[in-house]
């Protein structure tokens, strides 16, 4: 199926863009919003033809990521999906060099390349840029999250992304926490950006889609056609949702944004935190109660505003001792909480909060 062309001309802002772009062309009694499009296969004689391939939802969630990130997007059916489709693309035997502390499922995902054969890993912190630099001297693949999850480390992608490239090293950005409205990575150099769109894209906690964009048409070619031989292609239904929910996106990060700022300041000096996790931008803080893991259990069980479950990004608060679960890496502190801001009224979130960590600590 051809793709939309992707770049806007610059003069449009992006939240201009977030409520035009991926919509029906404008002719007399069309829909205004792309309709759910509930088909496998289509007929013969146009640019469709299977759904693994594309569909008209698959488009417009395609135009409106592109133009956001000025390059070409093609979405999958998660996250995850999209992260697998660039390691696929890893030669045999490259060298990936990764963060200490990422997306739990990417990290364990490469750590199984690794110990297969199938790739060579490289661990380091991603806000340590001479360190960075000097791991891509062999890589094929620099992969960053900046800011990292859930250490919230932020990574000089302008001169991550320079070093590497200088070494012979493609780049991947994770922009899954800044989002478009925060920062581009391919207008610095990057070759690749994913999106768990799931998470503040979407911003409702009600699908699963991933994406992946590119500027170079042949790279951008090469991952379509991994989508079609992976059986990664995401539904009508979650297209229709993921493009919904991104038209109020600069809406609800502006108002994330201001809660996280306040409330971040106030943790820094409540008596019961021990650290305060905050890149100074984004929606996502994490904290160090006082105490053990425990303690920190306690705190996100005893909020009735906040929700004690995984996941951030969504219009609701939620909160997450991240090292409940198993794989994630021994980096994150015990006790870490990761807090995703919604877009609650801000005293109501801080009083909550407040009353938790006084009661558990």
């Amino acid at each position: 199926m051809a793709k939309p062309t992707a770049a806007v001309s610059g003069t449009e802002s992006v939240r201009t863009t977030l409520v035009t772009a991926g919509r029906p062309e404008r002719l007399p009694d069309a829909a205004l919003n792309q309709p759910v499009v509930l088909a496998s296969s289509f007929i013969a004689g146009g640019p469709l033809e299977y759904a693994r391939e594309g569909t008209p939802s698959t488009a417009s969630v395609e135009d409106l990521l592109g133009r956001l990130e000025h390059g070409l997007a093609t979405v999958f059916s998660s996250g995850i999906a999209a992260a697998n489709a660039a390691m696929d693309l890893v030669p045999m035997g490259g060298l990936v060099v990764a963060p200490s502390a990422a997306y739990t499922g990417v990290a364990v995902r490469l750590r199984e390349l690794a110990q297969a054969g199938r790739i060579r890993l490289a661990i380091v912190e991603a806000d340590d840029t001479e360190a960075v630099a000097g791991a891509c001297a062999d890589a094929s693949l620099l992969w960053l999250e900046s800011p990292t999850n859930p250490l919230l480390q932020v990574a000089d992608l302008e001169a991550c992304i320079t070093a590497a490239q200088h070494a012979g090293a493609q780049v991947l950005v994770d922009n899954t926490f800044a989002t478009p409205m925060l920062q581009r990575p391919l207008e610095l150099g990057a070759d690749y950006v994913l999106h768990s769109v799931t998470k503040a894209l979407s911003g409702h906690s009600d699908l699963l889609l991933g994406a992946l964009v590119v500027q170079d048409p042949a790279i951008d070619e090469q991952i379509r056609t991994r989508r079609v031989l992976l059986g990664a292609a995401p539904g009508g239904l979650d297209c229709y949702l993921a493009l919904r929910g991104m038209r109020t996106l600069a809406l609800r990060v502006e108002q994330a944004q201001q809660s996280a700022r306040a409330i971040v300041d106030l943790l820094h000096v409540h008596p019961g935190i021990a650290r305060v996790r905050y890149p100074g931008f984004g929606t996502i803080a994490a904290i160090e109660p006082r105490g053990c893991a425990e303690v920190a259990d306690a705190v996100c069980s005893a909020t009735r505003i906040w929700t004690y479950a995984t996941s951030l990004g969504g219009v609701e608060s939620l909160l997450e001792r991240r090292r409940r679960w198993p794989l994630e890496s021994s980096a994150v502190p015990e006790n870490l909480i990761r807090l995703s801001f919604g877009i609650e009224a801000t005293d109501d979130l801080w009083a909550d909060l407040d009353q938790a960590i006084r009661s558990a600590t």
